[in-house]
């Protein structure tokens, strides 16, 4: 895994890799209150990973028939630990735990989290030393994310709070694994896309698919936030964010994520916002910022 180092697709300048991180935020935002959604609908998970990996999969068609399926260079873990990752388990892991947990919720949970365990996977495995401000935000994150779980304790959607961090360590897997893949973000994103919905075909095939059943309006929705923007979009601007800022630093802007998520669940999906989910969700996004290093002193 170390091993690779290639870095075929070039590093992006440091403006746009801010650019492609920002857009990230924004689309994963609407992520949450689309597939938040989709709860009340007849469309299941199984469906929605059908759309969300289907579409960049044709699009990218070009892409993945160039690398190939299994690309010689690329070490079959990599492979592995960026499509689960960021693919098929992933999605399925947090688009369940979406279902049953509030958007301002998920925002703070899965947010909040996958940079904290970014920064710990850096911490452990890859030997990177926090200074003093990022352990504080450490603290302000475990702080935010403990008052939830504590508040969701007594509720019936513990499952799904449950859920989210776990979703939150395996997008963080796939940040390193993808940081040391040497693909290109188009290569990776094609590579995710097209193996990932070869693994929904064989989970429809198995347990059903209610896509035939479902009103076009739904499933155009869900095309452009899943498909277009989440699935093709985002992949791509957080692969380019990335390439240019390192893993932990990209995932710095997921501190706009509960914010963003919560005002969304307000305003789109009349969602009642309490001061637990208020305070959770400034302590911390505040946390996210400080933790990524974003803050701290450069070093020269």
């Amino acid at each position: 895994m170390v091993a690779v180092t290639l870095d075929r697709g070039g590093a992006a300048p440091v403006a746009t890799g801010y650019a492609g991180a920002f857009v990230t935020v924004l689309i994963w935002a609407g992520w949450i209150l689309a597939t938040r959604h989709t709860a009340g609908t007849a469309l299941g998970t199984i469906d929605l990973g059908l759309i969300r990996y289907g579409i960049p999969a044709l699009i990218l068609t070009p892409v993945w028939l160039k690398t190939g399926l299994l690309p010689r260079t690329l070490p079959l873990l990599l492979l592995l630990l960026m499509v689960a990752g960021s693919g098929a388990l992933f999605f399925q892991v947090a688009a369940f735990a979406i279902h049953a947990t509030p958007a301002s919720s998920v925002g703070v949970l899965l947010g909040g989290s996958m940079p904290l365990a970014t920064a710990l996977i850096g911490i452990v495995i890859f030997g990177e030393r926090p200074d003093r401000m990022r352990v504080a935000g450490f603290a302000a994150i475990v702080a935010g994310v403990a008052l939830l779980l504590a508040r969701s304790l007594a509720g019936a959607t513990s499952a799904g709070y449950a859920l989210l961090p776990a979703a939150a360590t395996l997008w963080a897997i796939y940040t390193h694994a993808f940081r040391r893949s040497g693909l290109s973000p188009l290569e990776g994103s094609a590579l995710i896309a097209i193996w990932s919905f070869l693994i929904h075909l064989l989970l429809a095939g198995v347990f059903g698919s209610t896509l035939a059943s479902v009103p076009l309006k739904a499933i155009a929705l869900q095309i452009t936030s899943q498909g277009l923007l989440s699935g093709l979009v985002a992949m791509v601007a957080y692969g380019v964010a990335v390439r240019s800022l390192g893993g932990t630093q990209a995932a710095a802007f997921t501190a706009l994520t509960p914010v963003l998520a919560m005002i969304g669940g307000a305003m789109l999906l009349g969602e009642k916002i309490g001061p637990f989910e208020i305070v959770a969700a400034i302590i911390t996004a505040a946390g996210v910022a400080l933790s990524t290093g974003i803050l701290s002193p450069r070093k020269v």
